[in-house]
């Protein structure tokens, strides 16, 4: 007995000493704070989207993206990203996944535009300077005359935010289909968001109030070849009445209270524009036949 009582008294001492021996156990690596860098949830929510991401409520970036089927190494072409709201956040998810993403923008040399003038002069300052976070941003050109928006066939994605009426407006909304379908990989995906107007509404062939019924798009893209795969009511808005006195640009964003070119007019209630939010829209997705 003494014997046994000898090797426990001994066997508890060296545990004693094992933990007197400055050893430590291996802790868990400390977790990040938010999503993990390169993540499409990292690229909505970063600090250098704080002034955008008041309009995410309307606009669900990450939903609208990932019923497209954006993926981190695709290459994504944007027609008319404007300021740059999408840019913002495809930049940053493509240059961290290894894809690549191209502005395709106004075309140039067709006179004076000061809008678009000054538009692409600000994306162009705000996404080719800082490659750190947006990478390397490349640059195209979508209008009447424009050639190749992309190398045909090496585009995974093409997207066409809120801009067919602009395209009706000027006559290019079947160019702009083609431009895409060339670009598009067999296989590849076009994803569309646009200001709906209802079935039983009459088509204005230029969408001067900037809705477009979905019939008619599908159609543009049929035309084109596209294969029709989806539909979402991710960015619907059954609130919007889509008789505003100044078209859809009479809702936010815009928040226009005179005609477009005239000067703002302080006396115009947008109390009802505003309660009723950004417009009503379709949310489509197609693909190009393998």
């Amino acid at each position: 007995m003494a014997s046994r009582r000898t090797m426990l008294s001994g066997g508890a001492a060296l545990l004693v000493l094992a933990g007197c021996s400055g050893e430590k156990t291996a802790e868990p690596p400390p977790q990040p704070d938010g999503p993990l860098k390169g993540s499409l949830e990292w690229s909505i929510e970063g600090p250098w989207r704080a002034q955008d991401r008041i309009r995410d409520v309307w606009r669900h970036p990450e939903e609208t993206l990932r019923f497209f089927g954006l993926q981190p190494r695709m290459t994504v072409l944007e027609f008319w990203p404007g300021s740059g709201w999408w840019t913002e956040i495809l930049a940053p998810y493509l240059a961290e996944g290894g894809g690549r993403y191209i502005a395709v923008g106004f075309q140039t040399g067709l006179g004076v535009d000061p809008y678009q003038t000054q538009l692409t002069a600000a994306f162009q300052r705000r996404f080719t300077n800082d490659r750190r976070l947006y990478g390397e941003v490349e640059l195209s050109e979508f209008g009447p005359t424009s050639g190749p928006v992309a190398p045909a066939g090496t585009a995974d994605m093409v997207l066409f935010m809120r801009n067919i009426h602009a395209w009706m407006a000027a006559g290019i909304a079947e160019k702009a289909f083609a431009d895409a379908y060339a670009a598009l990989r067999p296989g590849g995906i076009l994803g569309i968001e646009q200001h709906r107007l209802e079935p039983d509404k009459d088509q204005d062939p230029t969408a001067a109030n900037g809705y477009v019924q979905e019939a008619f798009v599908k159609q543009l893209a049929a035309e084109a070849g596209f294969v029709f795969v989806a539909a979402s009511e991710i960015n619907a808005n059954e609130r919007d009445t889509k008789d505003h006195p100044f078209g859809v640009e009479t809702l936010p964003p815009m928040g226009l209270t005179a005609p477009r070119g005239s000067p703002p007019d302080p006396t115009f209630d947008r109390s009802k524009y505003d309660e009723i939010g950004e417009s009503d829209r379709m949310t489509l997705r197609f693909r190009k036949p393998e």
